[in-house]
């Protein structure tokens, strides 16, 4: 309204409407109209003391203001809500919305611009002050570096790059791996404790899946393999909240650095190993924690070593063995079947789901957190690892049944029974398929015949060349063993001019024969 004061006042010095344009910078038209309303309505210079700028501005645009009055503001706050909540709602959809509700409300341009105006204003970033060896926030990097075969002169894989940076110091690590798996998130977590010599109190990730099961603001889920990793070196995860990157800023700046000072710099090399690839990304992350600060003094080693590392706990005395987490059934022969290998659990479990728990070298079974069965890694594809105390009774003893406990029990019968046992195993490729054949002539000792006619008819299917478990069923069945064997017969005596004997070359040897009198 000061504009039209100025009006007034040079309109009172008595000056043209075109002066009064040209010192105020107001087209002719709008002084006309101005003085137009204040003629109406009786306002002249000075303008009264008791009138203010408001009613001054109620009196010549009496429609505007009643207008202005009616206009519904939105709440720019739900408006950001629900931006925020629905990822493809726009701002034209919401004024649309809006209009139905209030016709006489904002034009669309007017909405838009009121609304970044307010944002603007409220939209702030709140400035983190991270404590001393408190919080390590970890990331993998989207840039990824290619490792050649050497052979073929192909790609092999696209190598990921895993980066973690400290709160207070901002000091860096980086290694390189095959893929985003758990694995390779624990080892590189594993690998940079190492590298800083040091642990920190909690580790900040995103919620990428090998990490966080299901997200939540509140109660994430995580997966086992991790929290485990977690337990070992009594470390918090505190993931960034979905969809909040400003919750670990510092790890999206850290990638960047990482992938303008280090992936940069290696562009023109060729890398054929992921070995070779982390050997010169050590040496480019000490080169880079060694640089000097911008806008702070000392270096990232330098803050590291007097800020963070005295706050943070040391190393514990063994390091991390990865191990991976699986729910598995009791199959019905009583094991669980781990990549190619059968593991034995206790067979009162038979058709539950146990939690497993599997590293480099050993199994581990586990029935609601209690652990029932460890195994040793298989070596074969297709290999069993039965704990005797695992099989039900009946299955303990089949399994007592050994060609030695065999071989001991029929030696009580008799060395004709012990000799047709052992042939009867010795005839198979493995000794187990002639158990059940053993152990049925053991059932005609036992049950049917007394044991000096099973050792009986044992000794007539030596004598007969045919020690097996039919033949001994046959002599007993037909009461052969009852019959003497006879004696072999005596080969006939040959009677014949050109047999000389022994009678005849003794007396050439004693008179000291020579070689060619024995060959004629």
């Amino acid at each position: 309204m000061r504009c039209i004061e100025e009006v007034l006042r040079l309109k009172n010095q008595g000056l043209s409407k075109r002066d009064i344009s040209r010192r105020t910078g107001i087209s002719r038209p709008a002084v006309s109209g101005y003085l137009q309303k204040a003629e109406n309505i009786g306002i002249t210079w000075p303008i009264p003391k008791d009138m203010d700028s408001r009613t001054l501005e109620q009196l010549l645009f009496p429609s505007a203001s009643a207008s202005a009055r009616a206009v519904v503001i939105p709440n720019w706050e739900d408006i950001t809500t629900e931006l925020q909540k629905h990822h493809h709602l726009t701002l034209q959809l919401l004024w649309l919305e809006y209009k139905e509700q209030h016709p006489d409300g904002l034009s669309y341009s007017r909405f838009c611009a009121c609304y970044r105006t307010w944002k603007k204003k409220n939209d702030v970033v709140m400035h983190f002050e991270h404590r001393a060896g408190e919080k390590f926030f970890i990331d993998f990097a989207g840039d990824t570096v290619p490792i050649w075969d050497g052979r073929t002169g192909d790609i092999q894989f696209e190598a990921q790059l895993f980066v973690g940076v400290m709160g207070a110091s901002s000091y860096i690590f980086s290694m390189a791996f095959a893929n985003q798996k758990v694995e390779s998130w624990t080892t590189g977590g594993t690998k940079a404790f190492e590298y800083m010599g040091a642990v920190p109190i909690c580790v900040v990730p995103d919620n990428p899946k090998p990490v966080v099961i299901k997200t939540s603001k509140y109660d994430p889920v995580f997966n086992e393999s991790y929290l485990e990793w977690a337990r070992h070196y009594d470390v918090t995860v505190l993931p960034a909240r979905p969809r909040k990157p400003r919750d670990k800023a510092l790890a999206e700046g850290g990638v960047l650095i990482v992938e303008r000072q280090i992936l940069a710099r290696l562009r023109h090399q060729k890398f054929f190993s992921l070995h070779e690839l982390n050997q010169a990304i050590l040496e480019l992350t000490e080169d880079l924690n060694a640089q000097g600060f911008q806008k702070r003094e000392g270096t990232r080693n330098s803050v590291f070593e007097a800020v963070d590392k005295p706050a943070m706990r040391p190393l514990p005395a063994t390091g991390y063995e990865y191990a991976e987490w699986k729910k598995l059934k009791v199959q019905m022969n009583y094991h669980v079947r781990v990549e190619n290998g059968y593991y034995s659990a206790p067979y009162g479990l038979v058709g539950q789901k146990l939690d497993v728990r599997v590293t480099r070298t050993t199994v581990e079974i586990f029935s609601a957190g209690v652990r029932v069965a460890s195994h040793l890694r298989c070596q074969k594809d297709g290999q069993y690892k039965t704990v005797f105390e695992h099989m039900p009774s009946s299955h303990q003893a089949h399994a007592l049944w050994t060609p030695a406990r065999i071989l001991k029990w029929a030696e009580t019968i008799g060395p004709n029974t012990q000799a047709v046992c052992e042939a009867i195993m010795a005839a198979r490729f493995y000794p187990e398929r002639g158990f059940n054949q053993c152990r049925g002539i053991f059932h005609l000792a036992s049950k049917v015949y007394t044991p000096q006619r099973v050792e009986a008819a044992c000794e007539r299917a030596v004598a007969i060349h045919s020690p097996t478990y039919r033949s001994v069923v046959s002599i007993l069945k037909n009461g052969l063993e009852l019959n003497p064997l006879s004696p072999p017969a005596p080969s006939p005596s040959i009677d014949h001019p050109n047999i000389r004997g022994t009678l005849y070359y003794k007396a050439l040897i004693g008179n000291s024969a020579t070689a060619e009198e024995l060959s004629c």
